[in-house]
């Protein structure tokens, strides 16, 4: 039931925050709450879920938020695992990276395959995907990445997905939560600083 409500949510969005994204982002909740000991059938319905709120493809958070919460409703499930389940798709993005850390184990794995798939090849098709959705240049050097970005300014300004390795997704790999997804960061971290000295290269004739 929460698979199809995605698809049906999510299949025709083209920023990268389609079905499959969600299909990935929770099939590596699977994996990794097997090896932290979370709850396997929590992970799994907020990681279905988790985009459908999402402010990028709604009118507002609040109203996203709601949508979900009114199917789950609508579902007949149970209050307990209603409030975990919003608690972990209202805390879990990543806002400029000053959201104050998950609370529960549950949310850490969801959060951290959220992120995974936020980073290396498949993090690498998505940025150019949103990007392009949004009408960005894929690269400008005469514009610098941001610092100190919060949650207010993190979309206040058009970035480049260029930009966007140095402002999110570089930062990414200090942030997981669980030693599964750590392990799983480095490789993907090192690919990308790769595929981005290659980028470089090229884009100054150098290769």
């Amino acid at each position: 039931m929460a698979s199809q409500f995605a698809k049906d949510m999510l299949g025709n969005d083209a920023s990268g925050h389609d079905w499959w994204h969600v299909h990935r982002v929770t099939e590596l909740s699977k994996r990794i709450a097997e090896d932290e000991g979370a709850d396997v059938f929590i992970c799994t319905l907020a990681a279905l879920l988790h985009d459908i709120a999402d402010e990028k493809l709604n009118e507002s958070e609040e109203l996203g938020l709601k949508k979900v919460k009114d199917w789950l409703q609508l579902q007949s499930v149970e209050g307990d695992t209603i409030i975990h389940v919003m608690e972990i798709i209202s805390t879990m993005s990543f806002k400029g990276g000053s959201r104050p850390p998950m609370t529960t184990l549950e949310g850490k794995v969801v959060q951290d395959a959220d992120r995974l798939d936020a980073i290396g090849a498949i993090g690498i098709a998505r940025t150019f995907a949103y990007s392009g959705a949004k009408g960005s240049i894929m690269h400008d050097p005469n514009v610098k990445p941001r610092t100190n970005i919060n949650q207010t300014n993190y979309r206040e300004k058009k970035a480049t997905p260029i930009n966007h390795f140095y402002e999110k997704l570089f930062k990414l790999k200090d942030l997981m939560n669980t030693k599964t997804a750590r392990t799983i960061a480095e490789e993907r971290h090192q690919f990308m600083e790769e595929y981005l000295q290659r980028f470089h290269l090229e884009w100054n004739g150098d290769k």
